[in-house]
């Protein structure tokens, strides 16, 4: 199974040992509005929390091998705001060690 599919089933089931275990304990998560640095405990406590969810839709791989993961999706936000948003993940050892995200908010 690919690096994309174990993050897909483990993100849709909100499974916070399996995202852990995809991830390097260095892992951080770049915010493309401020690059602002958050780390792994952060992000797990972000992608497992209880609540309502973003929809992903129109999700592709544009591209992985072993050292990186490039996607591209469409995502409708709780609050009503959709954006296309294009993601990099950096792989070290099969885990991910740097997401960055650059964003286009999306008019209805």
């Amino acid at each position: 199974m690919s690096f994309v599919e174990k993050w897909d089933k483990a993100f849709d089931a909100r499974d916070r040992d399996a995202l852990a275990a995809l991830l390097d304990d260095e892992f951080v998560f770049v915010r493309h509005q401020s690059g602002k640095e958050i780390p792994k405990e952060d992000m797990l406590n972000m992608w497992t929390s209880d609540g309502p969810r973003v929809v992903l839709n129109n999700y592709r791989v544009i591209y992985e091998n072993d050292d990186i993961v490039v996607t591209h999706r469409f995502i409708d936000f709780p609050s009503g705001d959709k954006e296309a948003v294009l993601g990099v993940i950096n792989l070290k050892n099969g885990k991910g060690i740097r997401m960055e995200t650059g964003a286009t908010p999306m008019t209805s």
